[in-house]
């Protein structure tokens, strides 16, 4: 509850939440009036990025939410719900829910959040921001997301891999990044 609370104060600073049940939360790109129903493919950690993002790099999370940047499609994708789906689209690559990682990616990775705790978190960002740069350049509509995120996934693994990646930093679309 309290999350929700900050991440809706980290969206829409001076304008008062009437609840937390309200239609309000499809502004953000809730699907409903509930956020809390959304979080099933993310889970809690979802919205721990989302409040992560908001506040770590305001100025990138408010150009996505309020969709600031580029020529936009009738039908976008929910910004919200698009950043549960980047939390388990990240999830899964990362093979986060084995003990140890299986992947050469996961491994690589793991050395990154050895680096620096907030890895994962920075990556969220990182990896919402390139998302939202191929939606434009492939000129995406609502429908589109699932090639989208497809396409985002796959240039996060090349840049991953890349030999001089010894931080989460060091990743060519960290520097789409804007606090």
């Amino acid at each position: 509850r309290e999350a929700l609370k900050a991440l809706w104060h980290a969206s829409f600073p001076g304008t008062e939440l009437l609840g937390l049940v309200s239609d309000q939360w499809k502004e953000m790109g809730w699907q409903g009036k509930d956020p809390s129903t959304d979080f099933r493919g993310g889970g809690f950690i979802s919205l721990e990025n989302l409040l992560y993002f908001a506040k770590n790099y305001p100025k990138s999370f408010e150009e996505l939410l309020c969709k600031q940047n580029g020529d936009r499609a009738l039908w976008e994708y929910p910004f919200a719900v698009a950043g549960v789906n980047i939390t388990f689209m990240l999830i899964q690559m990362l093979d986060l829910q084995a003990a140890k990682p299986r992947s050469l990616i996961g491994a690589v990775f793991l050395n990154l959040l050895i680096e620096n705790d907030r890895a994962f978190d920075i990556l969220y960002c990182i990896t919402f921001k390139l998302m939202d740069r191929k939606w434009l350049e492939m000129h995406a509509t609502y429908m589109d997301f699932n090639t989208v995120i497809k396409s985002t996934r796959r240039q996060l693994e090349r840049e991953l891999l890349l030999e001089d990646i010894q931080q989460i930093e060091d990743m060519p679309s960290y520097s789409f990044l804007a606090r």
